[in-house]
């Protein structure tokens, strides 16, 4: 009975000291409670606006992401337009080894032809639309002279746009194998690696950087100059196998590595989610699982007023004003925060302010005079029970957060007011003393 005891009671502080941690873990791990049913390894859910993180799966999980890779060409080439480095009627003349690789048994490909000229605008759509991996290894070779050297470009510029997780060896997502002896960086059978995080990252900042993109993403075929049509592999776009309204992009990918992933993103009534799933094991399975993540997110979330403007939190309406005609000044938001959220769970945020301490004099007061509309601090918002998965850059976290104000003006009080409070306090301390030392009498 008693060796019982004792296993019982050494049972219950094992459980209780794991029931303990559960209470820390991280949010990922605490917030993933809704089984979506997913088949594949990895996914995640943005609210396209801001970046707000809504669903992830495995989201930090480092995975094959094929042609999926092809966004970062994509935005590499906008940007190299943007900055004039390149003109979309630009011509581009196809070297042999663009077009061998052109003609390659089993690849995703435009047909180009040798010592012909394509615009960029071409090899653009043959990649955006169709995959090209041809087109976009000349797409490489024009904007950096090799592919060798863009892929140089295309880590660095991965760096920039704050991924965390990567790994770039080609243009095109293509295994290195492929590519007819020609490899960029790596090994023979090397293939591009990133994270569902950094995914939905790359795909953020393509569609809000360079919002063009969608223009050729959410074209369900392609037409190209060979007088033949070219489906686009991203079969939610409409007219296409899967349709799925709003879809409007972005990318798919495969190899036996990589499995299927698939980058969507789709606007209605103004509101644009972005989803990515990787590591799904069928062509069909990776749209089926995308349309989970929109039906959920379409379903379940909406932009929602947490905080209103001219909110004052409650505890905290005033803060103390040194030389001023009043001692205080009341404080409030400026605006009202939104937030594209899970609607159940409106009620689960609260308000959280930060006060800028460099505002305030070593009292921690501020100093008069206080001018109506002066910023004070901040106001967020953060969930109740921690579950929140915040936003997938900082340029989205602050979209979370609004200016704290002086809702009314405090001027300096004059010389004969500030003198007054100081004869006062004079006297006011010499009492203080006095009566202290005459309970000490009694």
């Amino acid at each position: 009975m008693k060796r019982f005891s004792k296993i019982s009671l050494v049972f219950i502080t094992a459980l209780t000291l794991v029931l303990s941690q559960l209470a820390f873990l991280p949010n990922d791990a605490k917030a993933n409670t809704v089984d979506l049913g997913l088949k594949a390894e990895a996914a995640i859910i943005l609210d396209g606006e801001t970046g707000r993180i809504l669903y992830e799966k495995n989201a930090d999980k480092v995975l094959g992401i094929a042609s999926m890779s092809k966004m970062m060409t994509e935005y590499i080439v906008l940007e190299s337009i943007k900055n004039k480095k390149i003109t979309w009627d630009q011509k581009v003349n196809i070297n042999e080894y663009v077009h061998k690789l052109s003609k390659a048994p089993g690849l995703s490909n435009v047909g180009l032809t040798q010592g012909e000229d394509y615009t960029v605008k071409e090899l653009y759509e043959a990649m955006a639309i169709f995959s090209g991996n041809a087109a976009t290894v000349a797409l490489a070779e024009l904007i950096s002279g090799s592919e060798k050297n863009f892929v140089g470009l295309m880590n660095k510029k991965a760096g920039e746009l704050g991924l965390k997780d990567y790994k770039f060896v080609n243009s095109s997502g293509l295994n290195n194998s492929s590519l007819m002896g020609n490899i960029p960086a790596g090994n023979e059978n090397e293939e591009n690696v990133m994270t569902a995080r950094d995914t939905a990252t790359l795909a953020y900042r393509l569609i809000t950087d360079f919002p063009e993109a969608l223009e050729y993403s959410k074209i369900p075929r392609l037409k190209f100059r060979d007088g033949k049509e070219y489906p686009n592999f991203n079969w939610m776009l409409p007219g296409l196998i899967y349709e799925y309204e709003g879809v409007d992009g972005l990318k798919t990918g495969s190899t036996d590595f990589a499995g299927f992933g698939h980058t969507a993103t789709a606007i209605r009534d103004g509101q644009r989610y972005i989803t990515v799933v990787m590591k799904s094991t069928s062509k069909t399975e990776r749209f089926e699982d995308s349309i989970k993540l929109m039906n959920y997110a379409f379903g379940n979330f909406g932009k929602e007023e947490l905080i209103p403007a001219n909110y004052q939190v409650k505890g905290h309406k005033t803060i103390p004003v040194a030389d001023g005609k009043e001692n205080s000044v009341k404080i409030q938001s400026k605006e009202a925060i939104t937030a594209v959220i899970n609607h159940a769970n409106k009620d689960n945020y609260q308000p959280e302010l930060v006060i800028d301490e460099k505002k305030l004099n070593k009292d921690g007061k501020l100093e008069a005079p206080v001018k109506k509309g002066d910023v004070i601090g901040y106001l967020t918002v953060k969930s109740k029970d921690g579950t929140d998965y915040g936003f997938i850059d900082e340029a989205g976290a602050k979209t979370g957060k609004v200016d704290v104000v002086a809702a009314e003006t405090v001027e300096k009080a004059n010389w004969f007011v500030l003198s007054s409070r100081a004869i006062g306090g004079f006297f006011s301390d010499i009492w203080s003393s006095v009566s202290e030392t005459v309970k000490g009498w009694f």
